[in-house]
C-alpha cells in the first residue's frame, strides 16, 4: 500500500490545482476557459509522459549521453509539479477559510455574508497563488537557463593559534561536486567558472569529490580544461559518492572496476593528486602541515572512508586539514574525536534551491531538513567545517537562490 501514497499525492496535487484554476477563471469567456484547461492538461500529460518514457528506457538512459534528455525531463516535470503544488496550496487555504466560515455560520445559526467584499475569497487566494506561482516558476526557469552558470566566489578568513608561520596567509580555493557530465558540451559557460578560479591565484586547489554523475566517460572531454586550473603549489582531490559507479554499475563489477580505474587516471591527467584514505605533507618556508584525504563516508551512503588509515603516520601535533566529501563524516568521526583543525566538504549542493540573505540573518534550504550543516563555515570547540554548496548540479538541471560556489579560504595565524 505504501507505494500508492506517492501516486495518490500527485493525483491530488493535479486535481486541486486544476480546481483552483477553474474557480479563478469563472468570469472568463468560455473559449478562454477551455483553452486554459486544454493547456493545463496537455502540459500535465507531456510532463508525466516524458517521465514514464524515461523510466521505460532506463536501461538505455544508463549511459551518460542521455543526460540532455534526462535534464530536460526532470527539469520540466519539477517546474510543473512545484508550480501546481504552490498554486494548489493557496487554493487549499481558501477552502480552509470557507470551511471555517461555514462552521461558524452553523454554530451561530447566522449566515456569513460576503456580499460586501470587493474581492471574493476565491479570487483573492487564487490570484495571490497565481502571482506567487508565476514568480516561482519564473525563477526556476531562470535557474535552469542561467542560474546554474551564475558562479559566485565566497571568501572566508579562518584564524588558528597553531598554524605554522610558513602558512600564514595561505590561499585555498575549495570546489566541490562538479558533476561534470550534467553540463554536456557547455564548455564556454563552465570555463567562465574555471577562469574565476584561476583569477583568485590560489596557493592550493582542493576538490572535495563528485567529479562525475556516474560514468568516467563524462569527464573525458573536460580533462584539458580541468588541467587548466592552476594553483601555485598544487591541486588535491578526493572522491564523492557518485564517483564509485555504485548507482549504475553495482551489478556489473567488471564494468564498475573499469570505470573506477579510469576515473582515478583522469584525476591525475587533470593535474590533481587524488587522496584515497591517505595523507601528504605540504611544505612552505620551512613549515609543514598535514593534508588528509578520506574516501567517501556518509550516513545513509556507502562508507569507504577509513579515518585510521587516512591519519596513519601523522603526528598528533601536526596542523591538519581534512578533505571529506560528506559533512556527516566531520560530525561523526572528526569533531571532538581528533584535533583536525579544519575539514572541507561538499555533497549537499545546498539542495540547489534556497534563500540566503546574511544581512537579514536569513539562511534556508530544504536540504537543512536532512543536514544540520549544509552550507558555509561552522565551528565547534575550535574545530572548523566548511561545506561548499557545489559547482555543478544533479537531477534538477538548475539552481534557484543557491548559485554555484567557488570558495576562497585564507588561513591566518591568530
Amino acid at each position: 500500500m505504501k507505494f500508492l501514497i506517492f501516486p495518490a499525492l500527485l493525483i491530488l496535487i493535479e486535481i486541486y490545482a486544476f480546481k483552483g484554476l477553474r474557480m479563478m477563471s469563472v468570469g472568463m469567456d468560455p473559449l478562454w476557459r477551455r483553452i486554459i484547461s486544454i493547456v493545463f492538461w496537455l502540459t500535465t500529460a507531456l510532463a508525466y509522459g516524458l517521465v514514464f518514457y524515461m523510466m521505460s528506457k532506463r536501461s538505455e538512459m544508463s549511459e551518460f549521453r542521455a543526460y540532455t534528455f534526462f535534464n530536460f525531463t526532470i527539469g520540466f516535470f519539477i517546474i510543473c509539479l512545484v508550480g501546481k503544488l504552490l498554486f494548489g496550496t493557496f487554493h487549499l487555504l481558501d477552502d480552509v477559510v470557507q470551511l471555517v466560515r461555514w462552521t461558524i455560520s452553523k454554530l451561530i445559526q447566522k449566515p456569513v455574508s460576503e456580499a460586501h467584499e470587493k474581492m471574493t475569497r476565491v479570487q483573492f487566494f487564487n490570484q495571490v497563488g497565481l502571482v506567487a506561482t508565476t514568480a516561482l516558476v519564473g525563477s526556476m526557469i531562470y535557474g535552469v537557463t542561467r542560474g546554474k552558470f551564475g558562479y559566485r566566489t565566497l571568501s572566508e578568513t579562518v584564524k588558528f593559534p597553531n598554524l605554522p608561520e610558513g602558512f600564514h596567509g595561505m590561499r585555498i580555493v575549495h570546489i566541490s561536486d562538479l558533476h561534470i557530465g550534467s553540463f554536456d558540451n557547455q564548455f564556454d559557460e563552465v570555463q567562465k567558472g574555471f577562469d574565476m578560479i584561476n583569477a583568485l591565484k590560489p596557493d592550493y586547489i582542493f576538490f572535495t569529490g563528485d567529479l562525475v554523475n556516474n560514468f568516467s566517460e563524462e569527464a573525458e572531454p573536460w580533462i584539458d580544461r580541468l588541467n587548466g586550473l592552476t594553483a601555485k603549489y598544487g591541486k588535491f582531490s578526493i572522491l564523492g559518492n557518485h564517483d564509485y559507479g555504485d548507482y549504475t554499475m553495482r551489478d556489473f563489477p567488471e564494468k564498475k572496476k573499469k570505470h573506477f580505474d579510469r576515473l582515478v587516471e583522469i584525476h591525475a591527467e587533470a593535474g590533481f593528486r587524488l587522496l584515497r584514505n591517505e595523507n601528504v605533507y605540504l611544505e612552505n618556508n620551512g613549515s609543514r602541515i598535514a593534508l588528509l584525504g578520506t574516501e567517501n563516508w556518509g550516513l545513509g551512503f556507502h562508507q569507504y572512508g577509513d579515518l585510521a588509515k587516512t591519519m596513519n603516520g601523522v603526528r598528533d601535533d601536526d596542523f591538519k586539514i581534512m578533505l571529506s566529501h560528506d559533512p556527516t563524516f566531520w560530525e561523526e568521526q572528526v569533531r571532538n574525536k581528533t584535533n583536525v583543525a579544519i575539514t572541507l566538504s561538499g555533497h549537499t549542493h545546498g539542495a540547489q534551491f534556497g534563500v540566503e540573505l546574511p544581512q537579514f540573518g536569513i539562511k534556508f534550504s530544504p536540504v537543512s531538513l536532512r543536514y544540520k550543516r549544509w552550507g558555509g563555515l561552522y565551528e565547534e570547540n575550535g574545530q572548523y567545517l566548511y561545506v561548499n554548496r557545489g559547482f555543478g548540479y544533479l537531477a534538477f538541471p538548475g539552481r534557484v537562490g543557491m548559485p554555484p560556489e567557488i570558495t576562497l579560504i585564507e588561513l591566518q595565524k591568530a
